[in-house]
């Protein structure tokens, strides 16, 4: 897919891994709608040349509403890239007692359920075809302590994506997911320099912190490359968690 002929929606978009995208998308030629429930992304989405709508993935009406505006104002939809996220710090049972049940279903209804609202409801307005990218994250597979919640979201992105390769086959839709490691986005460096710095040893190479440009670029070559479904790509310098 010619990224000039991409009518993209692109969730959790006005930070992070999310704004990275959207911006590499714009530059090259796409037509963007950046979807976050932050109104202040309005003001990044306007200096990169795309359109923003206020909506929170895990509401069905406002997802539904926010595409319709989208798919409207870009005379189209066939790309939705899913970068809207929380991560949640909590052991199953810690000093204070046990995980508390209303931060695991808050992180799996944001991370996991909305991802699928934004992907089924994207998936009906894309009539010509076209390509759903997931973010799920290295803790699907090596989740730490304290990330109980957080690596269950991400391991259901990641069964997600080979049954709804095959449910969209016929609509010529493909879905991919990507598993980033360790990435300075703004959340990472509210840890302070010295956290993120020890964090970047375990990478094995480059010995760094992974830069939200390099999510993009592998978001945008999974749109390009037609053949890519069906499967999740780790992002992560060959970082195994400790």
């Amino acid at each position: 897919m010619d990224l000039r002929d991409v009518k993209a929606v692109v969730t959790g978009g006005a930070s992070g891994l999310g704004a990275a995208t959207a911006r590499a998308f714009a530059e090259a030629g796409a037509d963007v709608t950046v979807l976050d429930r932050d109104p202040g992304g309005a003001v990044f989405a306007e200096g990169i040349g795309a359109e923003f709508v206020a909506a929170d993935v895990t509401d069905e009406e406002q997802v539904s509403d926010a595409l319709d505006y989208a798919a409207d104002r870009m005379a189209g939809l066939n790309v939705a890239v899913c970068c809207a996220g929380i991560a949640t710090a909590e052991k199953t049972l810690g000093r204070d007692g046990p995980h508390r049940l209303s931060s695991f279903r808050r992180t799996l209804d944001v991370n996991l359920t909305g991802s699928f609202n934004v992907a089924r409801l994207a998936a009906q307005r894309m009539e010509d075809g076209g390509a759903i990218v997931l973010t799920a994250s290295v803790a699907a597979f090596d989740g730490q302590k304290g990330q109980a919640a957080y690596a269950a979201s991400k391991a259901g992105i990641t069964g997600l994506v080979l049954p709804m390769a095959r449910d969209l086959a016929r609509q010529g839709i493909r879905v991919m997911a990507i598993a980033p490691g360790i990435f300075r986005t703004p959340m990472l460096e509210g840890l302070g320099q010295e956290v993120m710095e020890g964090l970047a040893r375990d990478v094995v190479f480059p010995a760094r912190l992974g830069e939200p440009a390099e999510f993009a670029a592998l978001a945008r070559f999974i749109v390009e490359c037609d053949y890519l479904n069906g499967t999740t790509i780790r992002l992560d310098g060959a970082l195994r968690m400790p």
